[in-house]
């Protein structure tokens, strides 16, 4: 089994062969060190100062926490099982769009009068919005995989044997999810682009800390809040009934990961000194700096020759990511509060952000049983 050992994350566009799904060579964005019979596995070291801790007392010490734990055995779902593939083509498979599909996500497009995007041909175009697509759900892709190394970090570090238990399901969880984007990139979009840089960035903070509490409030807190936002507006704009599917099947498995985090989080934060309060404040608040930047696609930018700064200063002006960052925030600052992150120090420099409005918002610390209890029912038809 061949490995490849790299210092940093591969920063090129990988497609995807037909026949195998495995990364092909393809000028001028593919890697030329990374061909099938070169190597099968592409890998990236980090090293993490990570302290575990037994716990020797088995009992059920929250029933919150415990009542999350079972729902998610009870809930669980197979990815190749439950999410019905067939119902589209693959992409080596599919038929041409047809024309008044091309014309109205031309015609639809935030883009227009853009001169990067006006000049570009219509099959130009429509390649745009599949690359733009492919980037978007790479990053879910990327997320997924931090997701699951942290979680399986805190299996080891959370001191309470109920954390324990829950993150050794959430591990799963998020293994599924890995599973499912992955397969759908490969089979639906037929390529991949790499992580965004600022991603990568708060993944290696939060793996590599040695504090199990942060680790818990930057995954359960702002990353997983970042992924709902993100998940909730990707089910929302897509047209294909697959990708709503299973964008619906991951979006309720991270709704309880988040209360987990709220729970969890909200009776330790109150532990802690002001001085380590401040710090964990601090952290999130930089955490949340990165997500707001996180679903501008540069790398998308790049790939079509457009200047990368002056497109991304377009994107802001137009607000083209402002319905996904107020979802963002109506759901991480409300929870931010609620444990106590929003300290008198790091509030005016959230208020700066123009995002205090959201605050008084209700929490993902206020279960709703009914909502997390609900069978697995998908409606297809309504897809």
């Amino acid at each position: 089994m061949p490995i490849t050992y790299l210092d940093a994350a591969p920063r090129k566009v990988r497609f995807f062969d037909a026949a195998s799904t495995s990364p092909i060579e393809t000028a001028p964005c593919a890697d030329e060190s990374m061909t099938p019979e070169q190597v099968e596995h592409v890998a990236e070291i980090f090293k993490t100062p990570l302290t575990g801790a037994y716990n020797w007392d088995y009992r059920v010490a929250d029933d919150r926490i415990n009542k999350l734990y079972e729902l998610g055995k009870e809930l669980n779902w197979n990815a190749s099982l439950d999410v019905h593939w067939e119902r589209t083509p693959d992409w080596h498979l599919a038929p041409p769009i047809p024309e008044a599909r091309r014309r109205e996500m031309i015609e639809m497009s935030p883009w227009n009068g853009y001169s990067a995007w006006d000049t570009m041909t219509d099959d130009r175009k429509v390649e745009f919005c599949r690359h733009d697509q492919a980037w978007s759900l790479s990053q879910f892709l990327h997320g997924e995989q931090g997701a699951l190394l942290v979680a399986s970090q805190l299996v080891s570090c959370a001191p309470s044997f109920n954390a324990k238990m829950y993150a050794a399901s959430q591990t799963f969880d998020e293994a599924r999810h890995v599973e499912v984007f992955n397969r759908y990139l490969q089979r639906k979009m037929g390529l991949s682009y790499p992580v965004n840089r600022g991603l990568k960035d708060l993944l290696d903070k939060i793996l590599t800390d040695r504090r199990w509490d942060l680790k818990f409030i930057g995954m359960q807190i702002i990353l997983e809040g970042l992924a709902l936002a993100a998940f909730h507006t990707a089910k929302n704009d897509t047209q294909d009934p697959v990708l709503k599917e299973l964008l619906y099947l991951v979006i309720r498995d991270e709704a309880r990961h988040v209360t987990f985090g709220v729970n969890y989080l909200e009776e330790f934060v109150r532990t802690l000194s002001d001085e380590e309060r401040e710090e964990r404040a601090q952290f999130a608040y930089e955490a949340c700096i990165v997500s707001r930047d996180r679903l501008i696609g540069t790398d998308v930018f790049r790939y079509f020759g457009w200047d990368v700064d002056q497109s991304r200063k377009v994107l802001v002006e137009r607000g083209l990511n402002a319905d996904f960052l107020n979802l963002l925030y109506a759901r991480i600052i409300p929870n931010l509060k609620r444990i106590g992150l929003l300290t008198d120090r790091i509030r005016p420099k959230f208020e700066e952000m123009g995002v205090m409005n959201f605050e008084n918002l209700a929490t993902d610390g206020d279960i709703d049983w009914r909502e997390l209890e609900k069978p697995l029912e998908y409606d297809q038809s309504a897809a």
